[in-house]
């Protein structure tokens, strides 16, 4: 098997189709226990199989794990997001969501018993966060559905046509990418020539790290070890910043 896998790594197609094969058990295993209510095994079976293809692609048979334990935890991360962009109406950060499943069943717990409605306070004692964190838990569960764009807008001064879409701006991302780039142009002119060029390569063209390999004559692995050499390296400069 470790040796499929490095030459998977190494850009042979038929070695990574194989791989993937092979483990498509897995992949079916953990989509089964995974499911909840009436989703469709077929489509978690799907999402199962990206994670399995996202971890022969991440693989590295050098650092001595075996592939099914390696993969594992890739699988089940795929089928986690999944869950969290398809059970939410609006995009909650992980923890947020962890913690109004928390706060809502602690707020359960305190009606039952109190016979009232619990108090942020109530509730942080017994989450053991703090009321801030868990008025923002509040916040994401009661807008845990969307409303449609198309929804009538409430107000006693429009002509009824009115919709929510009509009250929304647009998202300007220059400035987003503007920020980007005034802090990663100055971290990349620190790296030498080959470095950023491998990084253009692998973030801009896309390129996979065999791709890469063949384009600029050197391994795999090389490629693997100039990629981790110099994000790292990027990260010290970004954050010295």
């Amino acid at each position: 098997m470790r040796a499929l896998a490095r030459r998977a790594r190494d850009g042979d197609r038929q070695a990574r189709e194989a791989l993937i094969a092979e483990h498509l058990p897995l992949a079916r295993s953990l989509a089964r226990r995974y499911r909840r209510g009436s989703e469709s095994l077929d489509d978690l079976v799907q999402v199962a199989s990206v994670g399995l293809i996202k971890a022969v692609d991440r693989f590295d048979p050098d650092l001595g794990h075996s592939f099914s334990t390696f993969a594992q935890p890739t699988i089940i991360g795929e089928l986690l997001r999944h869950f969290r962009d398809t059970g939410w109406g609006v995009h909650v950060a992980r923890g947020t969501q962890e913690l109004a499943l928390k706060v809502r069943a602690a707020a359960q717990r305190i009606e039952a018993e109190t016979g009232s409605s619990a108090t942020p306070r109530q509730l942080a004692e017994q989450t053991g966060a703090d009321v801030e964190t868990v008025v923002e838990a509040l916040g994401a569960l009661a807008n845990r559905t969307a409303l449609s764009l198309a929804t009538p807008a409430a107000s006693e001064h429009d002509d009824g046509d009115a919709t929510l879409a009509d009250a929304l701006g647009e998202t300007d991302d220059g400035y987003e990418h503007a920020e980007a780039r005034a802090i990663l142009e100055p971290a990349l002119r620190h790296l030498p020539p080959r470095e950023r060029r491998i990084l253009w390569l692998r973030f801009m063209a896309d390129l996979t790290q065999s791709e890469i390999a063949a384009e600029v004559g050197v391994s795999q692995m090389q490629i693997s070890r100039l990629l981790r050499q110099s994000l790292d390296r990027l990260t010290e400069l970004t954050r010295a910043r």
